[in-house]
């Protein structure tokens, strides 16, 4: 069992930065590989970022690439997602997810834990 706690969300203005933590409690941090997903209002929830379970290998939905920055620190039982550039569409919750494997992915089915969110509001 995995549990996951996500911090570092807010308000911030259109150009602005946000780094956002998720903090893992349970056995083997190490072993799973972890992503970042959002949700706005009314729509899906959608993949942002995964790193696979050694931090080498990481993956970017495209509307984020070269903006945001996904990295890990397994003696912290932590992953950050930090977040530059920031756009208005960016708005919504951000998820943590744990996955058991050693590679990241951006579907949401294969994802085995889930933290509760912590909400991103980019304003103009």
């Amino acid at each position: 069992q995995v549990q996951l706690v996500e911090s570092g969300g807010g308000l911030v203005q259109a150009g602005g930065s946000l780094r956002l933590s998720c903090a893992a409690s349970g056995r083997a941090f190490s072993s799973y590989a972890m992503a970042w997903f959002r949700q706005a209002p009314g729509k899906e929830r959608e993949f942002v970022a995964a790193i696979s379970f050694s931090g080498r290998n990481t993956y970017y939905a495209t509307s984020v690439k070269d903006r945001f920055t996904i990295s890990r620190d397994n003696a912290k039982n932590t992953v950050y997602l930090q977040m530059n550039s920031l756009k208005p569409e960016d708005t919504a919750v951000y998820y943590c997810a744990a996955r058991r494997g050693s590679t990241g992915s951006a579907y949401l089915s294969e994802y085995d834990y889930w933290g509760q969110g912590t909400q991103v509001t980019v304003s103009s």
